[in-house]
């Protein structure tokens, strides 16, 4: 094997999510494509049984391991796993596989770097790989996570996070800002940046971008007039939108509007507008040239030091630099 190869063995077993293989396995290829061959990455998919069987996933489709768990040995530059879900009571659950743990556990002491993907930190976290690190998994299964695991502290929202040589990623598509991470890790932001290029997606969303907006976060209330309101809130950015007028709306006074709009939504009124209001900046961010200022005005921000204020609350970056790395091409 080259003196410049970097070896990533990608775990797969029964029922793994499709795109937590193939879109880091994408990534590393598009890499090798862009640097000519220099990248060096070469990857393997290791599972439980003998090389060359076919290991059906999440999707249906099956998938042909280059070899087996006892015969990855020595010399993995990266090991990346990918997770699996089955039904639960309260929605989908990831699934540990003991087998694939106690693999984990054995192989990963020799690897450079650790990295899972959407729920393979279930796996990582049962193999004590996580124990006094910060990870994050998919939306969908961090509680579980918190639950079984004291020992790691869960943060739901980033899209990745890195502790040491051990990252973690977010649910699904994240793998792609995940492994573009790591390709920017060791090759550099252009490489990265160009791989991201041809995938034509965000050019690297940063690890600490929420793993989603507004809208997809908020679950529907159960009073329709509320649900109305926040259709009206998305529509009327630019306008008044304060606690007062918007119990002036609901035809409630203040107090009352303001239990009854956290009750169902789990935020507070304010809370919520100016979330509202920085999903909205952060789309005309990505997709304008729009200045700052007008921005601001657009969304209801009104001034740039406001959007500057609420950019650092809600995603801990500027708009400046928010707009440096996700503006899509015209």
């Amino acid at each position: 094997m080259p003196r410049n190869t970097r070896r990533v063995v990608i775990a797969v077993f029964p029922d793994v999510d499709l795109l937590d293989v193939t879109g880091p396995a994408e990534v590393f290829a598009l890499a090798n494509r862009e640097t000519g061959g220099r990248a060096g990455y070469r990857v393997q998919l290791a599972g439980p049984g003998p090389a060359g069987e076919a290991v059906a996933t999440s999707a249906g489709v099956r998938l042909v391991t280059d070899l087996s768990f006892d015969r990855v040995g020595a010399g993995v530059d990266t090991l990346l796993v990918p997770g699996a879900v089955e039904p639960g009571p309260d929605g989908p659950r990831a699934r540990t596989d003991h087998a694939v743990v106690d693999w984990i556990r054995s192989v990963a002491p020799g690897a450079r770097r650790i990295a899972s993907v959407c729920v393979g930190a279930h796996l990582l976290a049962a193999a004590g790989l996580l124990d006094g690190r910060t990870a994050t998994t998919h939306w969908s299964t961090a509680g579980q996570l918190a639950a079984d695991h004291p020992g790691v502290t869960v943060d739901p929202d980033p899209i990745f996070v890195r502790s040491g040589r051990v990252w973690t990623g977010a649910g699904i598509s994240a793998c792609l800002d995940l492994s573009l991470a790591l390709v920017a890790e060791d090759l550099g932001e252009e490489t990265a940046l160009a791989v991201a290029r041809q995938l034509v997606v965000y050019l690297k969303r940063q690890g600490g971008q929420s793993q989603f907006s507004v809208p997809l976060s908020r679950p529907a209330a159960a009073r329709r007039d509320i649900d109305a309101l926040r259709v009206h809130i998305g529509e009327h950015l630019d306008a008044d939108l304060s606690a007062a007028a918007l119990a002036e709306r609901m035809c409630l006074s203040e107090r009352h509007f303001a239990r009854v709009f956290k009750q169902e939504t789990g935020s507070t009124p304010a809370a919520y507008v100016e979330a509202a209001r920085v999903e909205a900046a952060r789309r005309l961010l990505e997709t304008t040239d729009q200045p700052l200022d007008g921005i601001a005005l657009a969304t209801g921000l009104r001034s740039p030091e406001t959007l500057q204020r609420a950019f650092r609350r809600q995603l801990g970056t500027s708009p400046a630099a928010y707009r440096r790395r996700f503006r899509t091409a015209a």
